[in-house]
């Protein structure tokens, strides 16, 4: 008989759920929007979580929603142990990330949480191993190249790369984020469990050589603030349409169906997703405004 290990133990008051949050929030307004449309809820929003309490909407949507709130000011904590840059390039800006999420830890401790959603939350932190974090990414993390994702990375760099590799369509994937090693990418390669209906990448008039000559222009590292080029415009006024016609559209029904223990591995770690009372072995789920297709 097929062993299946959950995410989650199965519970009858719903499970306990942490928002992460940078930005304005609009990813997890809709995750909560759709929520409170459920008579039987699934899951409960015990608290959000900002790391940019001057800057973002968690206050607002905390209040709006009667959620409490934990302000865990990342910069500040930095400039408290003489570092002007949150960075983890340094072995000292490493070192006080580890404090950073152990704190964070120790804030999160009362609620009991069973799973996190990570809403447009900017920091890495290997809160990810303590509790399975839900990450909507701005890349279709089903598209390979020599056995490797190809759309990966931080920021506006997977639209980049699929620009740059005339890949014309995009869509949103929700992974179970994996801890970072420092190594890169390595928290883009958990189990993708949803992906968006395709979108049409809108090249903006520009032509793939022009693009690949600003590529190639570009410093090794990325200067704070982004590139500023005509590549990375192009990739921001493709993420904004990609956030709305697929973030928003994907991201709280995962959220919902994972709740719902609808996900499980097996002990090699093949996803399955459950429709109605079978068990099925998927690559992923394909979610629709009006539909879903297991594929």
């Amino acid at each position: 008989m097929m062993k299946l290990n959950f995410f989650l133990e199965e519970k009858t008051l719903g499970q306990n759920a942490v928002i992460f949050m940078s930005g304005s929030g609009t990813n997890a307004e809709k995750v909560l929007e759709r929520l409170n449309k459920q008579d039987n809820k699934a899951w409960i929003p015990s608290v959000i979580v900002t790391d940019v309490p001057q800057k973002s909407r968690a206050s607002e949507i905390a209040i709006k929603y009667s959620i409490p709130i934990i302000e865990h000011d990342i910069k500040q904590f930095y400039k408290e142990r003489g570092e002007k840059r949150v960075s983890l390039l340094t072995e000292v800006g490493r070192k006080i990330r580890k404090e950073w999420t152990n704190e964070l830890r120790k804030l999160l401790s009362p609620f009991q949480i069973d799973f996190g959603i990570l809403a447009g939350f900017i920091p890495l932190t290997n809160i990810t191993a303590d509790f399975p974090c839900l990450n909507v990414h701005p890349g279709d993390l089903t598209v390979e190249q020599n056995g490797k994702r190809l759309l990966i990375g931080l920021h506006t760099l997977p639209i980049e790369t699929a620009v740059l590799n005339e890949i014309k369509e995009l869509r949103s994937s929700v992974i179970i984020a994996q801890t970072y090693t420092g190594k890169g990418g390595e928290m883009d390669t958990g189990s993708i469990l949803g992906i968006s209906t395709p979108i049409q990448i809108d090249y903006m008039g520009y032509s793939i050589s022009e693009l690949h000559a600003v590529a190639q222009k570009r410093p090794a590292q990325r200067p704070v603030g982004g590139y500023k080029d005509s590549l990375e415009n192009i990739a921001k006024h493709n993420q904004e349409c990609l956030k709305q016609e697929g973030d928003w559209i994907v991201l709280p029904r995962v959220v919902n169906d994972f709740a719902l223990n609808k996900f499980a591995l097996d002990e090699k770690n093949n996803l399955y997703y459950r429709q109605k009372k079978a068990w099925i072995a998927i690559n992923t789920v394909v979610y629709g405004k009006n539909f879903i297709k297991t594929i």
